[in-house]
């Protein structure tokens, strides 16, 4: 063991569907303890992760960032190979490197991506029950398309977030949001400078309500501004969201 203190990055992804979320719970399994324990493993001590957000409970990640510190002194491209071998299969270590001493997932974080699928068929796909939102009514893709964009922009979205962590403030901004269909695919993707609790949940939910006449899109400025959450859509379930894309001042994690 060596007494200098290393900052590693971590770029992981998980399947959510078998966890209580990212971060660790009294009784519940979540993919921060799984993994602490792997690299506590690995390490030789106790390790603490800081994870670049809270998802909830189902919800899964394409792409994420989690930071710890350590006195050992694996090499920092073989931490990926030694961390996969004690980690279940659900979970993946993509890559490690040292970080700078400030370095902090979620406090460096500049914007993130979140992507919410939606199967809009009659019939549900076994295969995708557990990594997509079966809706079997139609969905009007150009009244989902106008009520994303309605919500691009810096608002403030108490209207669309669930009771849960307290924020200093509820204003965020939505650099973009989009609705695509591919077959019978629908995937909608928000990116912003940050999220409130279930806050890409609702979100979607309030363009499901547009998509069958329950709201107008052009409504949605009015009722951020009121901002009572009674009055948009409903929070979507956790299987369709993944966590997709995020950025630093350094590097990003997405698809290639």
């Amino acid at each position: 063991m060596s007494t200098e203190e290393r900052n590693i990055i971590l770029h992981l992804a998980y399947d959510g569907s078998a966890y209580h979320g990212w971060q660790t719970q009294k009784r519940d399994r979540t993919i921060q303890e799984t993994l602490e324990q792997a690299l506590t493993l690995i390490c030789g001590h106790p390790v603490k992760t800081v994870g670049c957000g809270r998802t909830d409970a189902g919800v899964h990640a394409r792409h994420y960032c989690a930071n710890f510190r350590t006195t050992c002194t694996i090499p920092v491209d073989r931490v990926p190979f030694a961390v996969n071998a004690r980690l279940p299969h659900d979970i993946s270590v993509f890559a490690a490197m040292e970080g700078s001493p400030d370095f902090n997932a979620i406090g460096s974080c500049v914007k993130k991506e979140y992507i919410y699928r939606i199967l809009n068929a009659p019939i549900r796909d076994p295969f995708l029950e557990k990594r997509v939102c079966f809706y079997p009514q139609h969905l009007d893709m150009d009244l989902m398309q106008r009520a994303a964009k309605a919500f691009e922009g810096t608002h403030d979205f108490r209207a669309v977030r669930s009771v849960g962590t307290e924020t200093r403030t509820t204003v965020r901004t939505v650099y973009h949001c989009r609705a695509e269909k591919q077959g019978d695919l629908i995937t909608v993707s928000i990116c912003a400078d940050g999220f409130l609790y279930n806050m890409c949940r609702a979100m979607v939910g309030t363009m499901v309500y547009a998509s069958y006449g329950k709201l107008q899109p052009e409504e949605i400025p009015d009722l951020l501004e009121k901002g009572d959450r009674c009055l948009t859509g409903p929070t979507m379930p956790p299987q369709g969201l993944y966590l997709n894309h995020i950025w630093y001042p350094e590097f990003e994690f997405c698809d290639p």
